[in-house]
């Protein structure tokens, strides 16, 4: 399918790997030319070598307010312009509420909350210039179901689909639709790390019986990111296989 995007161009973080690279391959299958990121320069390049030859190749860490920015100005300087943003970052450490120290929350609210909304602040004035704009963030399904021993990760999460929510119905207006994926788990690198050999038992505990494909979820956020999906804003969309069990 046609999804209405070639020639645009995108801004996705923290997609060295995983998810986000996943994103990315997506988007530029669909004709879109992308500016990736990622901390270590050489799981930047290498990632970079599998995609288009036109792709941008960053090494900035998003985690940080400062880093989010920079992230979007280069990628911008870089591209020419920006159309597309995909906000990521990696997760805060495991922890407990009588585990997790209260210092602990302001970095984690850094990289799972701040990180998004200053990345939308560098973004977003060109997205409303030109009249168009893609921004969909990749979150948790923990969003919507906590999920236990992740006490930092499911309070950053929440706050920011609260912050993309409104940011949502504000800009609505010029063109810019806001969402969010909810991805359960997938067969990433880091779930491999993980789970290792038992990555497959521990899909059999998800209603589908199967771990999620990276290039699934890739292809879902490249459909909200399409001409099709313009009337689709404000959104938070799971994607686990069922995993979620509460109606909202």
């Amino acid at each position: 399918m046609d999804l209405g995007i070639t020639g645009k161009r995108a801004a996705i973080a923290a997609s060295s790997g995983g998810l986000g690279l996943a994103t990315a391959r997506a988007l530029a299958d669909a004709g879109v030319r992308v500016a990736i990121c990622g901390r270590d320069a050489g799981r930047v390049a290498a990632a970079a070598a599998t995609l288009p030859d036109d792709t941008i190749a960053l090494t900035v860490d998003v985690g940080s307010i400062e880093g989010a920015q920079r992230f979007v100005a280069e990628a911008t300087a870089a591209l020419g312009g920006l159309d597309i943003l995909v906000p990521n970052a990696g997760g805060p450490p495991p922890g407990t509420f009588a585990s997790t120290p209260l210092e602990a929350y302001l970095p984690a609210l850094e990289l799972n909350l701040l990180s998004t909304v200053a990345m939308c602040h560098a973004a977003v004035p060109t997205l409303i210039d030109q009249g168009w704009g893609r921004i969909v963030a990749i979150t948790s399904h923990s969003v919507r179901q906590p999920i236990p021993n992740l006490i930092l990760s499911n309070t950053a999460r929440a706050g920011v689909t609260g912050f993309l929510k409104t940011l949502a119905t504000e800009i609505a207006p010029h063109g810019v639709t806001v969402n969010s994926v909810q991805p359960g788990l997938h067969a990433t690198d880091r779930m491999t790390q993980l789970h290792g050999d038992h990555l497959s038992d521990a899909g059999k505990g998800q209603p589908t019986g199967t771990v999620g494909r990276p290039e699934d979820f890739g292809a879902v956020v490249a459909f909200l990111c399409s001409d099709q999906a313009r009337f689709i804003t404000g959104t938070a969309v799971p994607v686990d296989g069922g995993a979620t069990k509460a109606l909202q």
